[in-house]
C-alpha cells in the first residue's frame, strides 16, 4: 500500500462539494496544506441557493471568491445577494478558486473507503490503495458521510423526512413566455405540495433576456412508494438521489400534466420544458440532529455536520458558517494542538447546527403527513 506522508500541519477534506471546497479554502487562508479527495469526477445538481459576495469574502478571502464570483456573474460583476444562483455554478467557482490556490491539492474519482487516527495524525484510505495522512481530517462528504461513521458511530445516518423534492432548470429560450419574468423567488402551494421558483442568470451569468434560466423546486410528499420501491429510501434512511435516468416515463407525462393544474406560468412551462428533456432528478429530503461535530483530529462540516430541509434555505449559509469557524479554530496551532482546537470548532457551531436542524423540523413533519 502506497502512503503519502507529510510534513507540517496538514488537512485532510474528505468530500469535495461547497462545504469540502470552502473549508480547503478556509483553511489554505490560514497557512495550512490541504489536500481534498472527491469521489466523482465533477459534480451536477439542478438546485439553486443565496450566496452573499461579502460572507464569501470574509470567509475565503477576497481573491478566492473573486473567481468564484466572476464564474456565478461574470467578470468584474457581483451577483446581488438575494438572487439565487445554480448549484453548479457555484461548486464550479469554488473547484477553480482550489485549482487556482497552490496550497490546495483536489483529487477527483478517488473514494474514501476507511479514516481512522493515532495520537500523532490522521489517514483515509482511497480505492486505489492510496494512505493519505494529515494532522486534521474535514468530514465535508454529504448526509450519507463515511467521516460521520467515525465521529459519531452511535448514530451515524440521516432520517427521512418523508418526501422528496423534484429539481430541474429550464432555458429561457427554450420556453414561449411572452414576456412574462419573476422578479424573485415565488413559493406556492397545493395540497401536499409546495413549489418555489427562482430566476436565474445564465451559465455565463448574463442576466439578459433570452439567455436567463428559470430553477424550480417541487415539495412532493406522496411518493415514498417510489423512493422505496427504488432503493432511494431503506430502513427510514435515504441511500442515494434518483437520476433523470431512473424516473419513469409515465412520471415524466405526469409531472407537466399536474404541473399545469397545480402552477402558474412560467414555473409550470418550465417544469414541463425540463420533463421533456429528461432533466429531472428527484431528492429525498434527508434530516440530521448532530450531537456531535468532533472525535479526536476528525471534525464534521456542511450535511455531513447537519442536514436540514432545503426549506430553510441556509445549507449553505451553514456551511461557510462552519468553514469560517474552522479556520478560526486552527489558525496558528501546532499538530499537538489539533485535538484541542477542535474542541473549540465544536463548541462554536454545535449549538447553531442544531438549531438550524431543527427549525425546519416542523415544517418536515406537518408536509410529510400531507
Amino acid at each position: 500500500m502506497r502512503s503519502e506522508v507529510v510534513d507540517g500541519l496538514r488537512a485532510l477534506v474528505v468530500g469535495g462539494s461547497l462545504a469540502g471546497l470552502t473549508s480547503a479554502l478556509a483553511l489554505a487562508r490560514i497557512g495550512a496544506q490541504v489536500t481534498v479527495v472527491e469521489r466523482a469526477a465533477g459534480r451536477r445538481s439542478g438546485a439553486a441557493l443565496a450566496a452573499h459576495p461579502a460572507d464569501l469574502e470574509e470567509v475565503i478571502g477576497i481573491e478566492a471568491a473573486a473567481v468564484v464570483l466572476d464564474r456565478l456573474a461574470g467578470p468584474g460583476h457581483r451577483p446581488h445577494g438575494s438572487q439565487p444562483v445554480a448549484w453548479e455554478d457555484l461548486r464550479d467557482g469554488l473547484a477553480q478558486a482550489v485549482l487556482a490556490d497552490p496550497s490546495i491539492s483536489l483529487l477527483e474519482g478517488r473514494q474514501v473507503v476507511s479514516v481512522g487516527e493515532d495520537e500523532r495524525a490522521v489517514w483515509a484510505r482511497t480505492d486505489d490503495g492510496t494512505e493519505h495522512r494529515a494532522h486534521v481530517l474535514i468530514g465535508a462528504d454529504g448526509h450519507r458521510s463515511l467521516v460521520r461513521r467515525y465521529v459519531a458511530p452511535e448514530r451515524p445516518d440521516a432520517d427521512f423526512a418523508g418526501y422528496l423534492l423534484w429539481v430541474g432548470i429550464a432555458r429561457e429560450h427554450d420556453l414561449d413566455l411572452h414576456g412574462s419574468w419573476p422578479a424573485g423567488l415565488d413559493i406556492q402551494s397545493s395540497g401536499d405540495h409546495v413549489l418555489l421558483g427562482y430566476p436565474l442568470p445564465g451559465p455565463d451569468g448574463s442576466l439578459r433576456p433570452g439567455m436567463r434560466r428559470l430553477g424550480w423546486a417541487w415539495y412532493d410528499a406522496g411518493r415514498t412508494e417510489l423512493l422505496v420501491s427504488t432503493g432511494a429510501v431503506r430502513d427510514g434512511v435515504v441511500r442515494h438521489s434518483i437520476r433523470a435516468s431512473d424516473v419513469s416515463e409515465l412520471i415524466y407525462r405526469e409531472l407537466p400534466d399536474r404541473a399545469r393544474g397545480a402552477w402558474s406560468v412560467p414555473w409550470s412551462a418550465a417544469i414541463t420544458d425540463s420533463a421533456r428533456r429528461r432533466a429531472i432528478t428527484a431528492t429525498p429530503i434527508a434530516e440530521y440532529v448532530p450531537d456531535r461535530l468532533v472525535r479526536g483530529r476528525a471534525a464534521l462540516v456542511g450535511n455531513a455536520a447537519h442536514v436540514p430541509t432545503p426549506m430553510t434555505g441556509s445549507g449553505f449559509a451553514a456551511a461557510l458558517d462552519d468553514a469560517a469557524a474552522l479556520g478560526e479554530a486552527l489558525r496558528a496551532v501546532t499538530p499537538s494542538q489539533v485535538p484541542d482546537a477542535l474542541d473549540s470548532y465544536e463548541r462554536d457551531r454545535l449549538g447553531p447546527a442544531r438549531r438550524l436542524v431543527q427549525s425546519g423540523q416542523s415544517f418536515s413533519r406537518s408536509f410529510a403527513r400531507g
